[in-house]
């Protein structure tokens, strides 16, 4: 009769005894949670919405996969003041309870400051309240919650043929996240980042009020919320300004070896006038061919030429050119870009162009998540631990 080798029955026993460890922590860990001495108080705030205290584990979870944080409770609010009622319940309880507060949006913040360790986290997507409301006339606005997705905003603006000035490179992150942390884009340079286009918010500051502010009106907090990180409150409202929308999108990639012939040319599109609408560069390392470096769903009108492009492995720079028009200004438009490009120095052989919708082209990165501009706020006010995630 043969018997099993020393070290495979060690071997097992050492996965017997790391299942058991896993299992064990899991067990521990629920435990604790369900346990939590914050637990029995937030059981009794008078909320319109609701806590859940079983289903909070895709809370701790969020785009960087690196961190995970598991909160006691996920709030899913109904209103602004479920989201007042927790924050100032956290401030009264003071900061020997250790219970901290998390805004989460999308989802989409890298370092976990969307979590909430024992802690609770606001899911800012539940939050009801008036729907995006467009406001046309000479000076065009929209008001929407600070958990609405932009790529719901700029659906229903299209509808009124307006849309926001300024973008994120990835719609579908929340309007709160955004604007806690700046936006920019390749719009940027003509319009300012996303908190350069805000007219008035409404924040939950961290004592649980809720204030209304803008340029006139309680302007410090305005100005501290728009790109503070988050210290000063969770938005949830914002108004943002609307300008008419383009229909067309003439969409340009152009190709560099050398870094500072690059940057020279995007300095100088940047400061020139009759220039291009959108301007952005990226790198790439082409080793497994052009076409599988691009970084989003962009289709050159000559793929052939594409594929055909030969770096030997060596690291280029691309400038991305978009110039937005309507059917009307076809011909104009192509000729202002024409002479555009003939000022620069990209390498002539790499000229790609696509001709998108308006939609399209700022949505592009929904099939390709690496243009994801991954949005995260940290939120401290008063001795509440406020974290907010696009």
């Amino acid at each position: 009769m043969r018997y099993p080798p020393i070290y495979f029955l060690k071997h097992m026993n050492m996965l017997v005894i790391e299942g058991f460890m896993v299992l064990l922590v899991s067990c521990l860990t629920i435990r604790t949670n369900l346990c939590s001495p914050n637990t029995p108080s937030l059981k009794t705030l008078p909320l319109h919405g609701h806590f859940d205290f079983h289903e909070v584990h895709h809370a701790a979870r969020d785009f960087g996969n690196r961190y995970q944080f598991l909160p006691v409770a996920v709030l899913h609010p109904k209103t602004v003041s479920d989201i007042a009622t927790i924050v100032k319940h956290v401030w009264d309880l003071g900061p020997r309870s250790e219970l901290t507060v998390s805004a989460r949006g999308h989802g989409h913040s890298l370092q976990g400051q969307s979590q909430a360790h024992r802690g609770v986290v606001i899911n800012m997507e539940s939050l009801q309240g008036p729907q995006i409301q467009i406001h046309t006339g000479s000076s065009p606005y929209v008001d929407a919650s600070g958990g609405e997705l932009w790529i719901n905003i700029l659906r229903e603006s299209l509808k009124y043929g307006l849309a926001p000035k300024s973008w994120t490179d990835y719609l579908h992150l929340t309007i709160g996240g955004t604007l806690s942390n700046a936006g920019i884009s390749g719009q940027a340079f003509r319009h300012g980042p996303q908190i350069s286009n805000v007219q008035q918010l409404e924040v939950v500051t961290g004592k649980g009020e809720v204030v209304n502010c803008s340029e006139e009106q309680n302007e410090d907090l305005f100005h501290s919320v728009l790109g503070g990180l988050g210290q000063f409150g969770i938005i949830t409202r914002a108004r943002i300004l609307l300008e008419a929308a383009p229909a067309r999108v003439k969409w340009i990639r152009v190709l560099y070896s050398d870094f500072t012939a690059f940057t020279q040319d995007q300095e100088h599109l940047m400061s020139a006038e009759n220039t291009f609408d959108y301007i952005e560069g990226f790198v790439i390392i082409n080793r497994t061919g052009l076409l599988n470096n691009w970084r989003s769903s962009f289709n050159s009108k000559d793929p052939v030429q594409a594929s055909q492009f030969k770096s030997d492995g060596k690291t280029l720079f691309c400038l991305e050119l978009a110039k937005y028009f309507n059917l009307d200004k076809t011909d104009l438009i192509t000729e202002e870009v024409d002479n555009s490009l003939s000022q620069l120095s990209y390498i002539r052989s790499t000229l790609f162009v696509s001709e998108v919708a308006y939609i399209d082209f700022l949505d592009r990165d929904n099939t390709n998540l690496y243009g994801i501009a991954a949005i995260t706020n940290s939120e401290r006010a008063g001795n509440c631990n406020l974290w907010e995630g696009a």
